[in-house]
């Protein structure tokens, strides 16, 4: 079963300033959100095997979008994450079939390598309301300056029968890191961790 998208909105957020100083080069997040009809919205249905199917094309998708929206090479990108919104006649098992079984991989092929976890978060949701996108980075889970996360909003989605699906990447971490830990350029992506 292939997706059938609605709407895709993509967004950069660029920080050139924070708290008096300069950030430079600016800090960058992409996110990327794909609308899409939920095939079983309203029945319980045993097998998500077709969820899990798009969960795999969409992360393709979304996660080619980031990485193009940012202008870098894939293995530019530093950190990602995926969020999904399930409308009110969903279920968040849902969420969790186009997340978890699938996503993954699609994404850590459009943004090089992604050795760690793709942090995640799912929630039931009516239009207008907030879909946080949490991050963390791509090869090394203890790289605190990476924690950080992204919000989408679409003011018309997720309707009752759909699902929005996210997928954020960026090319640095947050503004002005200063809680220690590992850094970026220290990771060395073998274990996920570090």
């Amino acid at each position: 079963m292939k997706a059938k998208i609605r709407k895709i909105a993509v967004n950069i957020e660029e920080t050139h300033r924070e708290i008096g100083r300069d950030i430079s080069p600016a800090t960058r997040k992409a996110v990327a959100v794909a609308v899409i009809e939920n095939p079983f919205a309203g029945v319980y249905q045993e097998d998500l095997t077709a969820l899990m199917e798009i969960g795999a094309e969409l992360g393709k998708l979304l996660g080619e979008k980031c990485v193009a929206a940012l202008g870098i090479k894939p293995a530019d990108a530093e950190s990602y994450g995926k969020s999904a919104m399930v409308g009110e006649n969903g279920e968040l098992e849902h969420a969790a079939a186009l997340l978890h079984p699938k996503l993954g991989a699609p994404l850590r092929s459009a943004v090089e390598k992604g050795a760690a976890l793709v942090p995640s978060s799912k929630k039931m949701g009516s239009p207008g309301q907030v879909l946080d996108v949490p991050l963390g980075h791509k090869d090394a889970a203890y790289v605190r300056s990476h924690f950080d996360g992204i919000e989408v909003c679409l003011n018309d989605a997720p309707r009752a029968n759909e699902i929005m699906v996210a997928v954020a990447v960026t090319d640095s971490g947050r503004p002005l890191p200063r809680v220690g830990g590992l850094g970026h350029s220290d990771a060395k992506g073998e274990d996920g961790l570090r």
